[in-house]
């Protein structure tokens, strides 16, 4: 690969795929699969949006830590991000800004392609200011993992409300701030990394905010998502293969993170944070098994 296109491939987190583009994915798959569950949608028509979501959830990804490298490039002159692309000079702003630009163009006529006005607009608030205002988070408040639950999420919001076209908002509003609740879980142990150096730049985060009580209040954070997945499946009618699968195996992988968390090892914080696309693939085989068996 030529060095340039390396460079710009970092920049957009690729080279670390699929973690953190996964955490966007999955709640667009999992709004996806109850919808199709509830509507009995065509399991072609289920495979070809699947991709489409897959497109989508990398682009938003990639266009979101551009800007957070465009927003934090002197705060990311510090050991762990000190080769970040933007931060050691290798890549221009300019350069940066440009393939930011190109990113939310692509992004807004995806959304534009969806033919739903209502869609569009909604889709757009995922884009600003949820994205578009994170980076700032971490400068004015402790709690910038609670807006990141809301951006990494917001797709949950949009692929059901363009899949189901009656008036259910129950059920995406319960299990989207349940997937709220799962973010913070997951980032906050993320955040546990750069806890010496958050302090040295004077960033916040709850990684700082919940000091030793890290796995204690985690642990409510996850009860939580898990109540409200409970909830949700509830009031959509889910089966069996959810509440064992989805509810069950969402349950015992969150036990076994917190359980064995090492919040002051940073590369056991990593292994945990990277573990959660595994968590979204089983709560998504529960949820794939329902599907299965409407359709079927």
């Amino acid at each position: 690969m030529p060095s340039q296109i390396r460079l710009y491939y970092e920049l957009n987190r690729l080279h670390k795929f699929p973690a953190g583009i996964i955490l966007v994915f999955w709640p667009c798959a999992w709004a996806l699969t109850m919808a199709a569950y509830r509507t009995s949608q065509p399991p072609a028509e289920f495979l070809r949006y699947l991709v489409v979501y897959a497109f989508s959830g990398t682009l938003v990804h990639s266009a979101a830590c551009v800007l957070n490298d465009i927003c934090d490039r002197d705060l990311d002159r510090r050991e762990r991000t000190m080769n970040r692309p933007l931060a050691c000079g290798a890549i221009s702003l300019r350069g940066a800004i440009i393939c930011l630009l190109v990113e939310v163009t692509i992004c807004i006529a995806v959304l534009g392609a969806t033919g739903s006005l209502f869609t569009f607009l909604i889709g757009f608030l995922g884009i600003f200011p949820l994205h578009g205002l994170y980076p700032l988070m971490k400068r004015v408040t402790f709690w910038p993992q609670a807006w990141l639950g809301l951006a990494m999420n917001w797709g949950f919001i949009v692929v059901w409300i363009h899949h189901v076209k009656e008036d259910t908002y129950t059920i995406p509003a319960i299990f989207f701030l349940g997937t709220v609740c799962w973010t913070i879980v997951y980032d906050t142990i993320y955040g546990c990394q750069d806890r010496v150096d958050d302090v040295k730049a004077g960033v916040k985060s709850t990684s700082l905010l919940f000091g030793n009580y890290v796995r204690p209040i985690l642990t409510i954070f996850a009860t939580a998502f898990l109540v409200a997945m409970t909830c949700a499946g509830y009031l959509n009618h889910q089966k069996r293969g959810y509440y064992t699968i989805t509810v069950g195996g969402t349950a015992l992988h969150l036990a076994w993170q917190l359980v064995t968390l090492k919040e002051n090892e940073p590369a056991d914080c990593w292994r945990k944070f990277q573990s959660n696309g595994t968590l979204g693939f089983i709560a998504f085989i529960g949820m794939a098994v329902d599907y299965v068996d409407v359709v079927l």
